[in-house]
């Protein structure tokens, strides 16, 4: 098990003297790992980074832990919120075409696999409709069946074309030239670090 990347991660919570009654602190984290809690203390400080931005460092240490555990998803899940942090972050309402108008017949696994095209308004250097591509990551669910909808994330291959992406634009999904969803974006985050630590 990997002790120290957990107690590393957890190094950058509240301050035991200074936090309050709601506050996760390491020694709340301690608390769990000597009770052989390593799925429960890695879960809570996953769930930290939804509530405030933390470095990129945190999430490389969950990474290590997650793999040493061998919780492939919740690896997965710090090694996006690396990406992210180093990145940005893009969330949008995805609404799949059912199969019988799509291409897509079943389902597709919701951690960050799927790496489809997305129609942003780019144009090619022809005037032409350009597409750009970016990893997929659904929430709150393993996985996004075809006529399905979920709120999902977006890591653009290419940040820098995704730029003029703003909260409310409908932007579309394909697995070919088809149309196979569209999506609403409801919140585009800049980096707010590039710190290693």
């Amino acid at each position: 098990m990997d002790v120290p990347a957990l107690l590393e991660a957890a190094s950058l919570l509240v301050p035991e003297d200074i936090a309050t009654e709601n506050d996760l602190t390491v020694n709340d984290v301690w608390d769990l790992l000597t009770g052989d809690e390593w799925e429960v203390a890695l879960g809570l400080l996953e769930e930290l980074g939804g509530f405030r931005p933390l470095p990129i460092g945190f999430w490389e240490s969950l990474a290590t832990a997650a793999e040493h555990l061998r919780l492939d998803r919740s690896a997965a899940w710090c090694h996006w919120r690396c990406y992210e942090t180093r990145n940005g972050i893009i969330r949008a309402v995805l609404t799949l075409r059912p199969a019988t108008e799509a291409r897509r017949q079943t389902p597709f696994s919701g951690a960050g696999v799927l790496r489809p095209m997305w129609n942003i308004g780019n144009r090619a250097p022809t005037g032409e409709p350009a597409v750009d591509i970016a990893r997929l990551w659904v929430e709150f669910a393993p996985s996004l069946a075809p006529g399905g909808r979920a709120s999902v994330r977006l890591a653009p291959l290419d940040p820098t074309q995704w730029q003029h992406v703003r909260p409310g634009r409908s932007i579309t999904m394909h697995e070919d030239r088809t149309v196979a969803g569209t999506a609403v974006v409801l919140e585009v985050r800049r980096p707010t670090t590039t710190s290693t630590a």
